[in-house]
């Protein structure tokens, strides 16, 4: 069985990480959506009300798992019984800040292999943080997240 983890802190999830699982679908039998818990951060969504979000949106997907971890994210993808982790690249400083970690976690667990999947075109704009920044400034943000996430959003304002 092929297995992969997508971590990351998703906060909040975008049409850019959503973009991302379903490009990684066809290529692996289950993905873990992994929320990392970093309690020294205040996000703009608590981590439930993430996971719920996230669950919303593959609701009825049996292939992925959405979760919370903390630690090492190759400690989680042995938990899990993962070979992979997925990230996304939008440029090149993305791209080294990504393979520096990618090295490391060899290190870590040479059975994890992290694999990169690059920006789809009209997508490579969007993070989470520029996202939190324009929700702040009272802006609109909903051609940068799914729907279903916009509504817990909104929710949780």
């Amino acid at each position: 069985m092929r297995i992969a983890v997508f971590p990351g802190s998703f906060d909040p999830y975008t049409i850019a990480h959503h973009d991302l699982i379903e490009r990684a679908l066809p290529l692996f039998d289950k993905i873990y959506v992994a929320i990392g818990i970093n309690s020294s951060k205040v996000g703009m969504m608590d981590v439930e009300t993430r996971k719920a979000a996230i669950s919303k949106l593959y609701a009825g997907n049996e292939k992925i798992v959405v979760g919370f971890y903390q630690g090492l994210t190759v400690d989680f993808c042995r938990e899990v019984g993962a070979t992979v982790i997925l990230r996304g690249v939008r440029n090149n400083t993305d791209l080294d800040y990504e393979n520096i970690i990618a090295q490391n976690n060899l290190i870590l667990a040479p059975e994890v292999e992290t694999y990169f999947l690059v920006s789809r075109s009209g997508k490579a704009h969007i993070s989470s943080t520029i996202v939190r920044d324009i929700w702040k400034n009272k802006g609109d943000i909903r051609g940068l997240v799914p729907e279903e996430v916009f509504g817990f959003i909104l929710d949780d304002r």
